[in-house]
């Protein structure tokens, strides 16, 4: 491969743009991008380069592959924004007049924070899920409003979140949170991740509380007892111990939050007085 490294206008001082050429495979010619910061950190894409750099860089014109800021690029943007504002107030108006029109903006301008985890409904083979009921006088089938609401989950749903892990903004993966000894987890290939992302989840979608599988036979089949609507670990029980223990720590980090803050105040506070004093001097 053949490596070109320049720098890179664009961005602040003692960024560097490499462009890597391929010469063999069936991709022989083609070049690949990447972005050194002054540290010697590589950057493989756009959104990895916009989470570094933050609000310090305005890169919503920038084009990844040539290294430069193209208005024309930004204009575009602006103007597909612009056509899908206009396409959806034109669905949305009609009866509700300048309502509809005001919904419509205010979609636009709010981002998209789904947070709504990978739970699969299990489809109905029917048009209008119903339940039959053989000791109807007539033997009719009625409609079932519960079923019409909440459609049954799928077992062990939370198995697919196994594998991911969270990271910074630097791409370094978080370390896992240690649950309590007393947790433990039910169902087939149950392990830690698993564990925490089934109580997690349940703290994250209901606001029921989280019990565990109070039953004992979910044990010897969780396929049959098991209840959904808690996580897939064993009945717990909380203890004022660990509720004092927890609120220690939860004071023990505000209290280093606190720290932190100020020191960074102090210091912003110093370095404002710096400058002033340096523009006085010039």
């Amino acid at each position: 491969m053949e490596k070109r490294r320049m720098d890179c206008p664009a961005l602040p001082p003692g960024w560097k743009k490499e462009e890597v050429i391929r010469k063999s495979g069936l991709s022989a010619g083609k070049s690949d991008v990447y972005y050194f910061s002054p540290s010697g950190k590589k950057f493989r894409s756009k959104p990895q380069l916009a989470r570094y750099l933050g609000n310090s860089v305005d890169l919503s014109s920038f084009d990844f592959r040539t290294g430069k800021m193209m208005p024309s690029k930004l204009q575009k943007n602006k103007q597909r924004l612009r056509n899908d504002t206009l396409n959806q107030t034109k669905r949305l108006s009609g009866p509700y007049g300048s309502c509809s029109l005001a919904a419509a903006g205010e979609s636009q301008s709010k981002p998209d924070l789904n947070t709504t985890l990978p739970i699969r409904q299990t489809a109905s083979i029917f048009k209008q899920p119903v339940t039959k009921i053989t000791n109807h006088p007539s033997n009719k089938v009625r409609s079932d409003p519960q079923r019409v609401i909440e459609q049954p989950r799928q077992l062990f749903w939370e198995k697919r979140l196994e594998g991911l892990s969270a990271s910074d903004v630097t791409e370094q993966v978080i370390k896992s949170m240690e649950l309590p000894k007393g947790l433990q987890g039910v169902g087939p290939g149950n392990n830690e991740d698993t564990l925490l992302a089934a109580i997690a989840s349940a703290l994250h979608t209901s606001s029921a509380p989280i019990t565990g599988q109070l039953s004992a036979a979910v044990e010897k089949n969780p396929s049959v007892w098991l209840n959904s609507a808690q996580p897939l670990c064993k009945a717990f029980i909380v203890t004022d111990e660990e509720i004092r223990k927890q609120e220690e720590r939860v004071q023990h980090v505000r209290k280093k939050l606190e720290e932190a803050l100020m020191a960074d105040l102090l210091a912003r506070a110093a370095e404002t007085t710096s400058d002033t004093e340096i523009a006085m001097e010039t």
